[in-house]
C-alpha cells in the first residue's frame, strides 16, 4: 500500500455552509488543539441561525482559543459582519492568516497571543465602545480550568443579549455554573463523544 505524503496526511475540517461552503481548513498539530467536529458545528450553527432569525449580517463574533479557526470561519462564511480570532500557537495563527488572505476576507481580525491576556485588553477597550460582540466562542484546552479565569472578562465584551458558546469536558448545568455566570442559563446543550457543548444566555429581567 502506498504511503501518504506529509501533505496528504494533514488533517482537515471543512466549512459546512455559506459563502465558503466545503472550503477545507488545515488543522495544525499543536498541544490541546481540538477542532470542533463537523456534527457539533452543524448543530451549533443551526441553533445560532434560529436564534439570530437567520440574520448574520449584523453579527460580531469572537473566537477565543481559536485553534484551526473552524468556528470563526464558519460564522464569517454565513455572513457575520466581524470575526475576531485569538490564538497563541504560531503555526495555527499563520494557518488562519493564510486562509483569510486566500479567501480575501477583510472582516476577519486575527490576533496572536494568550487568550487570557488578550481578552483583558479587549475588555478594557470594549468598555469604552458600543461595538460589543453578539457571540463568543470558547473552546479552551481541556483539564486546565481555564473557563473560570476567562469568563469574567468575556462578559464585558458581550452585548446584553449576547450568547456564550462553551465546550467542556463535562456537562454544565444552569444550576452549577461558575459564580460569574449566576445570572446566566444554559439554553441549548448536547454531547458528541467526550465533548459537551453548550449555548448560554443571560436571564431575562
Amino acid at each position: 500500500m502506498q504511503k501518504k505524503s506529509a501533505h496528504q496526511a494533514k488533517k482537515q475540517v471543512r466549512i459546512i455552509a455559506g459563502l465558503w461552503k466545503r472550503t477545507p481548513i488545515t488543522v495544525v498539530d499543536a498541544p490541546g488543539l481540538r477542532p470542533t467536529p463537523d456534527r457539533v458545528r452543524e448543530t451549533l450553527f443551526n441553533w445560532l441561525t434560529f436564534l439570530f432569525e437567520a440574520n448574520w449580517q449584523s453579527r460580531r463574533c469572537l473566537d477565543l482559543f481559536a485553534g484551526s479557526g473552524a468556528l470563526g470561519f464558519e460564522a464569517a462564511s454565513r455572513g457575520a459582519k466581524l470575526v475576531t480570532f485569538v490564538e497563541s500557537h504560531p503555526p495555527a495563527f499563520q494557518q488562519m492568516e493564510t486562509l483569510r488572505d486566500k479567501l480575501k476576507a477583510q472582516q476577519l481580525q486575527i490576533i496572536q497571543g494568550d487568550a487570557l491576556v488578550v481578552v483583558k485588553k479587549l475588555a478594557v477597550n470594549r468598555d469604552k465602545s458600543v461595538d460589543k460582540y453578539d457571540v463568543i466562542f470558547l473552546d479552551p484546552p481541556f483539564h486546565r480550568d481555564l473557563l473560570p479565569k476567562i469568563l469574567p472578562d468575556c462578559l464585558h465584551l458581550l452585548n446584553e443579549d449576547g450568547l456564550l458558546y462553551l465546550e467542556a469536558e463535562k456537562s454544565l448545568e444552569s444550576s452549577d455554573l461558575p459564580d460569574c455566570l449566576n445570572n446566566w442559563q444554559v439554553i441549548r446543550c448536547d454531547r458528541a463523544g467526550k465533548v459537551f457543548f453548550h449555548l448560554l444566555q443571560r436571564n431575562k429581567q
